[in-house]
């Protein structure tokens, strides 16, 4: 689950997690985040989604983060946006009508990039790794956040031993041992959605949740 894995799925068009259409719990939960009018909204692990132009198109600034130079590059040219490219310390920084996207490591992101940080979105980011990179993750998450900013979590729960990751199984125990107590863990939603996904039958699965959550940093 190293920068090359990834790197190696852009390359070879492995790509089965990107959607073409704007995911709908963005779509219908995004609201309960509370979100300051112009704030501005961190997607870790972004690929070329299309929910940067949703919420480009609600009136924040976006700042994406990606690993591949592949899906940077097709996230602009698909969507008819010639970014300007810079250098921004280790990552690659392209930027158009409100839309940045910092290409390199995550893990390289840092408190003074993020600072002004209002929201982070996360259909893609959690799911995507294995679990002692899923603790990473969410310290270094925590670790850099400004101290208001507020999560959208989306999952997936299912029997690990029945398919290899990714998307891996991320159950609600374990979000709430990555988050509580730094913030509250709200569950919004959960579903059934094994019939609606032929293709993870495919894979072994015999059952699929799904399930979203707001983060709201505790204050106390």
């Amino acid at each position: 689950m190293d920068p090359p894995f990834w790197h190696q799925r852009w390359q070879r068009n492995e790509t089965g997690w990107h959607q073409q259409e704007i995911n709908a719990h963005l779509q219908d939960f995004w609201p309960q985040l509370r979100q300051p009018a112009g704030g501005r909204v961190l997607v870790p692990l972004c690929g070329k989604s299309r929910d940067l132009l949703w919420l480009r198109a609600q009136g924040h600034a976006v700042l994406g983060v990606e690993i591949s130079p592949i899906a940077v590059r097709e996230f602009f040219a698909e969507n008819e946006l010639n970014p300007t490219v810079v250098r921004q310390g280790y990552f690659e920084r392209c930027e158009a009508d409100g839309l940045t996207v910092l290409c390199g490591d995550f893990f390289a992101l840092d408190a003074a990039t993020v600072h002004d940080v209002t929201g982070v979105y996360d259909r893609a980011s959690l799911i995507a790794l294995p679990p002692e990179m899923r603790r990473r993750y969410a310290h270094h998450l925590a670790q850099v956040l400004p101290g208001q900013a507020a999560i959208l979590l989306v999952t997936m729960e299912y029997d690990q031993h029945e398919m290899a990751g990714p998307p891996f199984a991320v159950h609600e125990d374990e979000v709430r041992q990555l988050y509580e107590p730094r913030y509250h863990v709200t569950r919004l939603f959960e579903k059934d959605i094994f019939a609606e996904n032929p293709r993870f039958r495919e894979r072994g699965l015999s059952a699929l949740r799904e399930k979203v959550y707001r983060l709201t940093p505790d204050e106390s």
